[in-house]
């Protein structure tokens, strides 16, 4: 059948949550993280709302937060600048980034779909999940 639409690949994602005051358990969501095995995609896509984690919690350091977020895009690209963690596969680089945490930053639980275009669904991530209303 040429022509046919693609049935789509199945991805997962997790969402790259800051919680400024683990003890109040309030955060922001920062970012997305997207896997996708078989088209060999795993990308993070972060934007921090400042003003937010201000009002959350006035005495955390946006620039600490920002490079940590910074490290996971990182990661999750591999490679020598990654560290000993960009010589891990995909596969183990998601599944590092995405292991439940108690610290400041932190993944949501890993959520699945089925998808055609990563990338696109990375937009739409960030955009329902993300950024502003």
């Amino acid at each position: 059948m040429s022509g046919a639409p693609s049935p789509g690949v199945s991805y997962d994602y997790a969402v790259i949550r800051v919680v400024p005051r683990v003890d109040r358990e309030e955060f922001i969501n920062a970012g997305v993280l997207i896997h996708c095995r078989q088209l060999d995609v795993l990308e993070a896509r972060f934007a921090l709302d400042v003003a937010r984690l201000g009002a959350l919690c006035p005495v955390t350091d946006p620039g600490w937060v920002q490079r940590h977020l910074e490290s996971i895009a990182k990661i999750a690209r591999g490679g020598p600048d990654a560290g000993p963690m960009g010589a891990y596969s995909m596969r183990e680089r998601f599944h590092w980034l995405t292991a439940p945490r108690s610290t400041i930053v932190q993944p949501s639980p890993v959520h699945s779909g089925v998808c055609s275009d990563p990338a696109a669904t990375l937009d739409h991530l960030m955009k329902r999940l993300v950024l502003p209303l």
